[in-house]
C-alpha cells in the first residue's frame, strides 16, 4: 500500500477577482522508504502539493491519502494528530521557537505527544547529537548559524520517527557545503531508519541526490523518474 497517495489533487486560489490554478489534477503515490524530491520553477505548485500532502492546506478537489487515510474526511483535532504522530516537517525558514533552545524546541513534539520529561529530555538530547549539535543544544536560535537552525529544524522533524518528513526548500537558505552535509544525513535517516522523504526544490543538488524526481510545471507533473544511485 502507498504511504502517500495524492488522486486528482486541484487546488484554486482567489487573487484580485481572478482563479489561480495552483494545482490542476495531480496524481502521485510514494511507498515508504522514498526518497523524493517535487522540483519545478518558483509559482509551479510544489510547495502547494506539499502543504496539501501534509494537511496545512485543503485541496479544492481530489483527495489525500496517508497510509490509506482520506486526510479530507478528518476532523480538524484528527487532521492534528495525523500531523503530530504521523509526519515531520522541515520549512524553509526553519520556523522554530525563538524564545526556547535548540534542545527545547526538539523537546516540543515530544512534549505535545504526551512524553515523560526525563525520556523527552534524553531523546532530543539523543537526535541533537545525530545531527551534530551536541555541543549547542542550549542555545537559543539566534544564536545557532543557518545551518546550525536547519539542523535543528531536521531533529525536531525526526525525533519521533514520523512515517513521512515533508521537507520544502531545506537547502534554500544554506550554503553548498552545509546543504551536502544536510542532505547527506536525510540520506542517512532514509536508509537507517526507513523514513519517507519528500522534498519541495528548485536547488540542482537537491535534484541530483533525489532516488525519485518529480517534476512539476504550472501546477501539473510533466515527468516522474525514478533514478539509480550507487550504493556509498
Amino acid at each position: 500500500m502507498e504511504i502517500i497517495q495524492v488522486v486528482n489533487c486541484t487546488k484554486d486560489y482567489h487573487s484580485d477577482g481572478q482563479i489561480v490554478h495552483a494545482l490542476r489534477g495531480v496524481h502521485l503515490s510514494l511507498h515508504k522508504g522514498e526518497f523524493a524530491a517535487i522540483a519545478g520553477p518558483s509559482g509551479s505548485g510544489k510547495t502547494t502539493l506539499l502543504n496539501c500532502i501534509g494537511g496545512l492546506d485543503y485541496s479544492t478537489q481530489g483527495n489525500v491519502y496517508i497510509e490509506g487515510t482520506d486526510i479530507s474526511k478528518l476532523s480538524p483535532k484528527e487532521l492534528s494528530r495525523l500531523r503530530l504522530f504521523k509526519i515531520g516537517f522541515i520549512f524553509q525558514a526553519y520556523n522554530l521557537i525563538p524564545v526556547l533552545t535548540a534542545l527545547e524546541n526538539v523537546e516540543y513534539i515530544l512534549l505535545l505527544q504526551g512524553m515523560g520529561d526525563s525520556n523527552r529530555k534524553r531523546k532530543a538530547a539523543e537526535v541533537l547529537e545525530l545531527v551534530g549539535l551536541k555541543d549547542e543544544m542550549h542555545r537559543l536560535p539566534h544564536e545557532l548559524s543557518g545551518g546550525q537552525q536547519q539542523r535543528v529544524a531536521i531533529a525536531r522533524a525526526i525525533v519521533s520517527s514520523p512515517a513521512i518528513v515533508l521537507a520544502d526548500e531545506p537547502t534554500a537558505n544554506v550554503d553548498q557545503k552545509t546543504g551536502s552535509a544536510l542532505l547527506d544525513l536525510m540520506e542517512h535517516l532514509n536508509k537507517e531508519k526507513q523514513i519517507t522523504f519528500l522534498f519541495s526544490t528548485h536547488d540542482p543538488m537537491v535534484m541530483k541526490r533525489a532516488h525519485r524526481l518529480i517534476n512539476i510545471i504550472d501546477g501539473m507533473i510533466v515527468k516522474d523518474t525514478l533514478v539509480k544511485r550507487k550504493n556509498k
